[in-house]
């Protein structure tokens, strides 16, 4: 239900919603043409990459990329994202885009420092299996490195951090690097912010910020995505400080 409400309300989908609820109440009706004209100009500019990349780009400033003095991380965590449902897999599924960059960052550090992993991502359907138990696989038989912990009962990144935190608590380890999107990181670190571990970033590349030409003004399909991805950013991490 809650993933069902999000892909309803948040734009750009969200700003769909507002055009139907506009067609319904009438064009005619200052209330209706003002949905219908809020719905096409947000869809316009979260369309172009002037709007969406630097939405994105701001969430990537400013990480903290350098292990605190005298508390070196003794394990990596990767968190996980999406998957992908298939029938020549084992488990029935395979990491998605953004789940597999977040592996290959991991792995990358995992044989550079030679710390342990521990990958974090519970059911994301009640058919499916978890995501942790499929970021594991793709370690081992992908990248070569397995994971020493699987953490698969986490719903969300909120969750992702405290379960991951107990299980490393338990381990003795008191500072790791925390491996997720870059434009997902701000809102991960928030999410680790009263775990007890020390936290240093560890994202997947950096979005460049660009400037801006005059086709960033030209509508492109992609730049929803990225919208999208933004946009969720901001709000959790909004609801993330609230909460």
């Amino acid at each position: 239900m809650r993933g069902i409400l999000l892909s309803l309300f948040m734009p750009p989908t969200g700003l769909v919603t507002l055009a139907f609820i506009g067609l319904l109440i009438g064009r005619r009706r200052r209330l209706g043409g003002l949905c219908l004209w809020t719905a096409v100009i947000g869809l316009y500019l979260l369309s172009t990459p002037l709007v969406s990349h630097t939405m994105l780009v701001a969430l990537e400033q400013d990480l903290p990329t350098t292990p605190p003095p005298g508390n070196p991380p003794g394990a990596i965590i990767v968190l996980g994202g999406e998957m992908i449902r298939t029938h020549d897999m084992p488990l029935g599924a395979r990491p998605g885009p953004l789940t597999l960059e977040r592996l290959a960052t991991g792995a990358a550090l995992a044989r550079r420092t030679g710390l342990p992993l521990l990958v974090t991502g519970g059911l994301a359907h009640p058919t499916q299996p978890a995501v942790g138990a499929v970021m594991a696989a793709s370690l081992k038989d992908d990248f070569g490195t397995p994971a020493r912990w699987v953490e698969d009962k986490s719903v969300d990144t909120w969750e992702n951090a405290r379960l991951s935190a107990k299980i490393l608590h338990e381990a003795g380890i008191q500072s790791v690097y925390v491996v997720t999107s870059a434009w997902h990181m701000r809102r991960a670190l928030q999410a680790f912010g009263d775990t007890g571990l020390a936290v240093t970033a560890a994202p997947t590349p950096i979005d460049a910020s660009l400037a801006p030409l005059a086709t960033d003004l030209m509508p492109r399909v992609t730049s929803w995505l990225t919208a999208y991805y933004a946009l969720h950013e901001w709000v959790g991490y909004a609801w993330y400080r609230v909460r």
